[in-house]
């Protein structure tokens, strides 16, 4: 029998390490991407959970409208704080940008946070003032375009306070396209930007109730103002930001906006927060028209 030469048995040898050696590569690399696969989906899988119970934290604080503390789902947990948006405040930006045709609301009465009645009182006190500034706008809108968004703005109030049969609405609308004005006939709104919460619009009409005749007894007593609901119109190609600004001289504090909810919710090592803005009830947009048809109508 012939044995191999040394060298050549030291070669030999050497090519089967580096096959070993390539293999258990190969191998280790196999091992390690199927170990990252399952932790990344593990990681997913608890992020989803999360999410998923901060939703449901959103959920049981829109049913029981009170902070909800530590609260086992599955796997998973979650808390919930509800607090009152802007009450008592000069100044309240709509989180929510509002497109044309549609409207937001502005409330001037406070509501019962039990029954969400209408209520006035020591704790929930009721704005009360002459004036008001409506803001809109993105930052950047050119005034002249055909998409310049104008607004309309609807101020309900009591001619009796209290007494809702009483009902009346003070109308002013303001146009930032000169062209526009000369056919609509919309007033020209305020000079330069206003800033609102740290957000900066493009357009902004300061609106005297009394020159619009709301009168004394509505707009200085609580109850009497209920509420402005502004109409954005022309803005067909975004969606753009409105907020008010009541600090002028002889106003009080605005009362609570609506409900601001801040959802946590926890699975593993994932977290995800959910944060909800929810308004007070209001009419349907569609009670804005004076006529309903499901056809053409002919004058």
């Amino acid at each position: 029998m012939r044995n191999l030469p040394r060298t050549d048995s030291g070669q030999a040898l050497l090519l089967v390490l580096l096959s070993m050696a390539v293999v258990l590569t190969v191998i280790l690399s196999i091992l390690s991407r199927t170990i990252t696969d399952v932790s990344v989906t593990s990681r997913e899988e608890e992020a989803l959970r999360a999410f998923s119970a901060a939703e449901a934290g959103v959920e049981q604080a829109l049913i029981v409208g009170a902070n909800i503390g530590p609260t086992t789902i599955g796997d998973a947990s979650f808390s919930a704080n509800v607090s009152s948006y802007s009450a008592g405040s000069q100044e309240f930006a709509n989180p929510v940008p509002v497109a044309a045709g549609e409207s937001v609301i502005f409330w001037f009465v406070a509501h019962d946070p039990s029954t969400g009645d209408y209520i006035c009182n020591a704790q929930y006190p009721c704005f009360t003032g002459r004036q008001l500034k409506i803001c809109w706008g993105n930052s950047g809108t050119a005034p002249g375009s055909a998409t310049t968004p104008a607004i309309e703005v609807s101020t309900f109030y009591a001619n009796t306070p209290g007494d809702y049969s009483t009902v009346r609405i003070a109308r002013e609308t303001s146009d930032p396209n000169a062209t526009r004005r000369t056919s609509n006939n919309f007033s020209a709104p305020d000079a330069g930007t206003c800033t609102i919460s740290g957000e900066t619009f493009e357009f902004g009409e300061t609106i005297d109730l009394a020159a619009l005749g709301v009168p004394a007894g509505s707009y200085g007593v609580q109850n009497g103002l209920q509420f402005a609901k502004v109409r954005l119109l022309y803005s067909t190609d975004t969606s753009h930001s409105v907020g008010i600004n009541v600090n002028f001289p002889g106003n009080t504090l605005l009362p609570s906006q609506g409900l601001r909810i801040e959802s946590s919710g926890i699975s593993g090592e994932s977290n995800r927060k959910i944060d909800v803005f929810q308004g007070f009830g209001e009419p349907p947009p569609v009670f804005d028209g004076a006529i309903f048809s499901p056809g053409g109508i002919t004058k």
